[in-house]
């Protein structure tokens, strides 16, 4: 048996929820991006009508070509961050000697830059 197993345990389901929310990340960041391609290429074509193609082009211009790339790296800093994290605190729980209480400054500024980056997401689709 695995000395301190509940302890290892909880460190991996920790480990995992962070993947799982930098691959979202990361994927929300790639739907964006295609969104922004497809955006560029209605407004491109002749397909649509003459009241809509100046609409499209405000939309697939500006700040919108880059969002989509700011979640991806979000995302990809994310996993990383995640990953050393893990590593840390896995090398601290087969550490035996007693080491004080780990701060939650990581996942305090995670969650943080999770919920500015939304947040600004969310205003600029409002004010759009």
């Amino acid at each position: 048996m695995i000395t301190g197993y509940s302890e290892h345990a909880a460190n991996e389901r920790t480990y995992l929820a962070w993947v799982r929310t930098g691959i979202a990340v990361v994927a929300f960041g790639f739907v964006i991006e295609k969104f922004n391609l497809f955006l560029l290429a209605m407004a491109g074509a002749g397909l649509t009508e003459e009241a809509r193609r100046p609409l499209i082009a405000k939309l697939s211009r500006g700040i919108s070509r880059y969002e989509g790339i700011l979640f991806i790296v979000s995302g990809v800093l994310l996993l990383v961050l995640a990953t050393l994290r893990f590593v840390r605190t896995t090398r601290l729980l087969e550490d035996p000697r007693t080491h004080a209480a780990s701060s939650v400054r990581t996942e305090l500024v995670l969650s943080a830059w999770l919920v500015v980056l939304v947040a600004c997401y969310s205003v600029y689709l409002v004010l759009s």
